[in-house]
């Protein structure tokens, strides 16, 4: 698989994992828009650590996809707990 296939892969997946842990955890979600973009980055960052240290072969797309929902699922709820925190909210409802 090409590097911009696997690279669009992981971001997309990033951005599905954003938007899904969003659905789930809304006390952490930052809307739309805001998981979104946070799932897109945190989906090319989590695939692209896990095809380097050799966790997900570099050709396996459902590695991939994997790795990057994951990461774009876990940087958003970090990005969501870091907001709550500076607005004061606690991280349970």
């Amino acid at each position: 698989m090409s590097t911009l296939v696997q690279i669009l892969v992981s971001l997309i997946s990033g951005g599905v994992g954003g938007n899904i842990a969003g659905a789930l955890l809304k006390q952490f979600s930052l809307g739309p828009v805001g998981n979104t973009i946070v799932g897109l980055i945190g989906g090319g960052l989590g695939g692209q650590l896990l095809t380097a240290i050799g966790l997900v072969p570099s050709s396996n797309i459902v590695g991939d996809v994997a790795g990057s929902g994951v990461g774009g699922a876990i940087l958003m709820v970090i990005v969501g707990l870091i907001k709550n925190a500076m607005a004061g909210k606690p991280s349970t409802t």
